[in-house]
């Protein structure tokens, strides 16, 4: 999720450069001259193909890349300005693209017995991407460590000391790793099957970045086994948030969202019953807008927007947007994208995919 400066369009302008903005056509030039910040994500064209959009706050395509297949979760450099589409699980690539085409993008292929699990994270030098993995025969997470700088060459591996990993982040200070850990197995001979719904094992995990050492692991209480932990962003003041999906009985009211820090307890959120019952059992994604210290969570599901205030967890907003996919960060409050191609206020003839990552 976005946590630069207060940069805003006129720093996406200034990184992207001359060449940039005039190879774009007049209508997405005036898009991009006119919002107030830039977003990508994934989406799937009207004839099947797919790709990542560069994105206004008021939703106007500015740029497509091509992808070979179909994207999930995105990771922005705001060091270096890089952009990272992850493939949907079971998928094998994630594409490095410059959003100002100012270099050629990068593919990296997941190595044999590997597939990535659609999310990843830059350290704040830009200097490492790190992604969650899945070694499926040994049914057990990964993260995977590249090198930026030798053209994303994978240089180590981690333990995720879980299965089923999903989301991860990284500490602003770089120090930590943040992992979700869905405790769901899959396997890619089983496509997108979920094997174990009945003894799942989701958990949240802080590792050391350097060295992938295992520094606080929360295991979930019995009671709470069917709730996939899996969407992460981190507060300014270094909370971490996480949001869930429950795979257990439908007629439950479990919590979907929390928080911890390094040497915490979880502590889930109190949500109403009615706002646990218009989400669906089911956070799909989960960002923090750090000025106006809320907490924005999506729901295809049950076709809703919800926000929350970051220090208490009450709900200040709610909203009914169907197909409700990303969201990320606003100039004001949280911008919300959907299946059916909604991004904020504006419908485009795409489906967008269920992450958006703010640029600029």
């Amino acid at each position: 999720m976005w946590r630069g400066e207060a940069i805003d369009r006129r720093g996406f302008l200034k990184a992207a450069g001359t060449a940039f903005t005039t190879a774009l056509a007049p209508r997405s030039l005036m898009a991009l001259e006119r919002a107030d910040a830039v977003y990508a994500s994934g989406f799937r064209a009207p004839d099947g193909s797919f790709g990542v959009a560069t994105v206004s706050e008021r939703g106007e395509i500015i740029d497509r890349v091509a992808l070979p297949a179909r994207a999930h979760g995105m990771a922005y450099s705001t060091a270096t300005g890089r952009t990272v589409a992850f493939a949907r699980r079971p998928g094998t690539f994630a594409m490095v693209f410059d959003p100002s085409r100012q270099a050629e993008p990068v593919m990296i292929t997941s190595p044999e017995g590997r597939h990535f699990y659609g999310h990843g994270h830059f350290s704040p030098d830009g200097t490492r991407l790190y992604a969650s993995e899945n070694d499926f025969d040994g049914n057990r997470g990964t993260i995977g460590v590249y090198d930026a700088r030798d053209k994303f060459r994978r240089i180590a591996e981690f333990d995720a000391h879980g299965i089923g990993t999903h989301d991860m982040t990284v500490s602003d200070d770089g120090k930590l790793l943040v992992i979700a850990n869905g405790g769901i197995e899959t396997h890619p001979a089983f496509g997108r099957t979920k094997l174990n719904v009945d003894r799942m094992e989701p958990s949240l995990v802080l590792l050391e970045a350097k060295t992938g050492h295992l520094i606080q692991r929360h295991r979930l209480p019995a009671s709470l086994k069917q709730l996939s932990t899996r969407h992460l962003d981190i507060a300014e003041n270094g909370r971490i948030w996480f949001a869930c999906q429950w795979e257990g009985a439908r007629n439950a009211l479990p919590p979907l969202a929390g928080w911890f820090a390094k040497g915490e307890d979880l502590s889930f959120v109190s949500l109403p019953e009615e706002t646990t019952v218009r989400l669906g059992n089911y956070v799909g994604a989960i960002a923090v807008n750090r000025r106006d210290n809320v907490v924005g969570l999506t729901s295809p599901v049950g076709g809703a927007a919800v926000t929350l205030d970051a220090k208490t967890g009450v709900v200040v907003k709610e909203e009914t947007i169907r197909d409700a996919a990303g969201v990320a960060p606003a100039d004001h409050g949280i911008a919300v994208s959907s299946y059916d191609g909604r991004f904020n206020e504006r419908h485009s003839q795409v489906a967008w995919d269920q992450h958006i990552v703010r640029l600029g």
